[in-house]
């Protein structure tokens, strides 16, 4: 008998899909070794969303269920989905569409899209993923899956774009040790000049320039076998890009001063805060060697993207400043002092202000506003600066995507509702006080809310 894939997988029939039907996809599944429970959705694990046509009430529920699970949608009825449903499936959260044929290969066909997303998702989830990319916010999580998925099933060329201090060294790091390489090799393409270039990209021979008393193996070499990571890749000049695309696309190189072709064979990874497309535009970077180097990409979104990651992330500075065992936390005005502070260097400067905090402070007990450095503190009797950037963004991405007033501030109350229930464990009436609302009122807000859903 076939082994079963010990997945939590739920199936959650909408409205036009029989009971009969879902029976016989549910038996199918079991059949291919899956174990789906179709009492009901639950938001966690795997879900297969059984769709019979596409409706905003349909996506509104798709979107509900992913905001807590890995969603399939399968679609059920006699003819396949409009294409623009199936990408509106897609932006709602689920994160793939089949269709039931009721075919042979229709059971294989799910399992198979569950057994990736399994294995990406607890790669995703791992402690070595988890302390390398901090953050738990929908941006940082979808780029986690990219770099993740790219990393541990391809050996595809990577390019990591974004800007300063976004964390595209840690993404290239993690590149390297989810890949199984040997060495990584980094090379700052910022401090290539063009008479030593050639000798850090491909070595040189004794004697090959003035004072090159001794050979010398390059970043070609010693990344035989592992990773080679070309930092600031869009600072190369143009006559090395020449170089460099013809060793990359033909596996060979010459050292400076050699007429013997040397093989090296590695993964690239490149990483820039230059737009390279405009760069190919202004005739400033080749358009072959882009090409070459972005057969996959991956973009660290700035912290003004992430906002929900800033409290998460300077935790986890301050721990690793702490050391082991320690415990030290913020206190509420520090914690808003960080929230609505701007970042323009990103999350290097919010962990560069996190040090700041940490060695002004001293005794136990949370960070205080007096750790706070004199020249850093906000202007006397300046009021919060809400709504901010982060805020206008969220409402923007909103309106892009079309959606309407009452959707808008019935999303912001849910939200506001759910975060401040997790922060004051679930009390109601310490969450009503903070929300500025009733008791009752709060518990029917609740209780409607829990009847949608």
């Amino acid at each position: 008998m076939q082994a079963r894939l010990h997945l939590p997988l739920w199936i959650h029939p909408f409205d036009h899909v029989s009971s009969a039907l879902c029976a016989k996809i549910t038996a199918a599944l079991e059949q291919a070794g899956l174990q789906p429970d179709p009492g009901g959705a639950r938001p966690s694990g795997f879900g297969l969303a059984l769709v019979d046509g596409v409706d905003a009430a349909v996506l509104e529920r798709v979107r509900s269920l992913a905001a807590g699970a890995s969603v399939l949608a399968i679609a059920v009825g006699a003819h396949p989905p409009a294409t623009a449903d199936m990408w509106a499936l897609l932006e709602a959260g689920a994160f793939d569409v089949l269709n039931w044929t009721d075919g042979a290969g229709d059971a294989a066909r799910i399992q198979a899209r569950l057994e990736r997303r399994d294995a990406l998702q607890r790669l995703a989830d791992s402690p070595d993923v988890r302390s390398t990319l901090v953050g738990a916010s929908q941006a940082w999580r979808a780029l986690v899956h990219s770099v993740v998925e790219v990393a541990a099933f391809t050996e595809s060329p990577v390019l990591i774009t974004g800007e300063t201090g976004t964390g595209k060294d840690q993404v290239a790091q993690l590149i390297h040790r989810l890949g199984g390489h040997g060495d990584l090799v980094v090379l700052d393409c910022t401090t290539l000049t063009p008479e030593l270039a050639g000798s850090e990209l491909f070595g040189h021979e004794r004697g090959a320039f003035t004072g090159a008393a001794n050979a010398r193996d390059g970043a070609f070499a010693l990344a035989d076998g592992g990773v080679l990571f070309l930092d600031e890749v869009g600072e190369l000049p143009l006559p090395l890009q020449a170089q460099l695309l013809r060793a990359l696309q033909e596996h060979t190189y010459k050292r400076v001063g050699s007429n013997t072709w040397q093989r090296s064979r590695f993964r690239l990874v490149c990483a820039t805060n230059r737009s390279l497309e405009d760069e190919v535009a202004n005739g400033r970077f080749r358009a072959d060697l882009y090409h070459r180097i972005a057969a996959w990409r991956c973009r660290t979104p700035p912290l003004r993207e992430r906002s929900d990651d800033v409290l998460p992330l300077a935790q986890h500075f301050l721990a690793l400043l702490a050391g082991p065992g320690a415990a030290c936390g913020f206190d509420a005005a520090v914690r808003e002092y960080l929230l609505l502070r701007e970042y323009p260097g990103n999350v290097r400067e919010l962990r560069q202000t996190v040090a700041r905090l940490w060695y002004r402070h001293s005794g136990p007990g949370p960070i205080t506003i007096g750790d706070l450095a004199p020249d850093e503190r906000p202007a006397r009797g300046a009021p919060a600066s809400w709504p901010d950037i982060r805020f206008e963004s969220a409402i923007r991405a909103a309106l892009d995507l079309r959606i309407g007033l009452a959707r808008i501030s019935q999303a912001a109350a849910d939200i506001a509702i759910q975060l401040v229930l997790e922060q004051e464990g679930d009390n109601n009436q310490r969450a009503a006080l903070r929300l500025g609302v009733t008791d009752r009122a709060l518990q029917i807000r609740r209780k409607a809310w829990a009847e949608a859903h």
